[in-house]
């Protein structure tokens, strides 16, 4: 990479130090929560907020991604709704002329496969791994009723659009100049996480396997002992220089191992030592997680993460 592209992707990582769940909308115009940035040439990202849905956010609290190949555009996320999933094409169209020909979910959260209904209505193929697709489709409408509750009008035109195309395990998309990796590299944060893996630039949208300005949650059917090992034997291998994580700004895997494989590895670690003391449930939510306190949702996320690590610990 020229040095211009460093200096751009540096001035992107420092600007992590302003990230909070505090700081109002920045893309007042849009419904998007910023506007989309260039990291490197050809690839885009749509920084969310790193705070819970809101009406005010519109539901975009996480990396709504794309990459332009020469003949035409990947998008890596279908947005919280339909309506911010038009907003995201807007700003497509305003940087160029390529049709969007693939929509790529990182999982079956609500703001990554809501607005697949305004894609399908574009007729534009959307891929998500297998485990996903389950997810959606046992959980979808309940998903929806959620986002229309905080969303309400801006719910406007959002259904439940199931992915057409599914992999397992990789999925080589080549288009354009690019040949991307759709990968699932195992399981971690929810059922069906999926990175998008672009080896001629060392570069990867890694979705919500990897954190670092806000806490990584921790499902009722996430397996954090899973997530570790995937990390230390799929993500640390492939040794991406820059990542896109599932919320943040564009980083590096320095950073994103510190605050996910580190926080999840520290927090196993003292709850093992609360266990092995005789610890209960009630006093697990209590274990020292004050190094970690100065990330986004903390005060949402601590307590819960804690439970839940019990709970998959006191079996294990």
């Amino acid at each position: 990479m020229d040095k211009l592209t460093l200096a751009a992707i540096a001035a992107l990582m420092a600007q992590a130090a302003l990230a909070s769940e505090d700081i109002a909308d920045k893309y007042p115009q849009s419904e998007l929560y910023d506007k989309p940035v260039e990291v490197i040439p050809h690839v885009f990202t749509a920084i969310g907020a790193t705070a819970p849905p809101t009406y005010e956010n519109a539901g975009h609290n996480n990396n709504l991604s794309f990459v332009v190949t020469g003949d035409g555009v990947v998008v890596v996320n279908g947005g919280a709704s339909a309506r911010l999933a038009r907003a995201l094409h807007d700003e497509i169209k305003a940087v160029t002329d390529q049709p969007v020909k693939l929509v790529i979910n990182e999982n079956a959260q609500g703001h990554a496969m809501l607005g697949n209904s305004y894609w399908r209505d574009q007729g534009v193929d959307i891929l998500a791994h297998a485990d996903s697709i389950a997810e959606v489709q046992a959980h979808g409408d309940s998903i929806l009723a959620g986002m229309q509750v905080y969303n309400r009008d801006k719910a406007e035109g959002t259904y439940v659009a199931v992915p057409n195309l599914s992999f397992d395990d990789e999925q080589v998309v080549e288009m354009g100049e690019v040949t991307l990796h759709v990968l699932h590299l195992g399981p971690a944060h929810s059922p069906g996480d999926t990175q998008v893996w672009i080896p001629q630039w060392g570069f990867m949208i890694a979705g919500d396997i990897a954190f670092h300005e806000r806490m990584p949650p921790i499902f009722q059917d996430t397996c954090t002992s899973c997530w570790i090992e995937t990390w230390e034997t799929g993500l640390v291998p492939l040794n991406p220089t820059y990542i896109i994580p599932g919320h943040g700004h564009p980083t590096n895997l320095a950073q994103v191992t510190r605050y996910t494989h580190d926080y999840l590895v520290d927090l196993r670690t003292k709850i093992r030592a609360h266990i092995d003391e005789g610890g209960d449930l009630a006093g697990a939510y209590y274990v020292d997680q004050s190094q970690w306190a100065h990330l986004d949702t903390f005060e949402e996320l601590a307590t819960k993460n804690a439970g839940r690590v019990f709970e998959e610990m006191e079996w294990e």
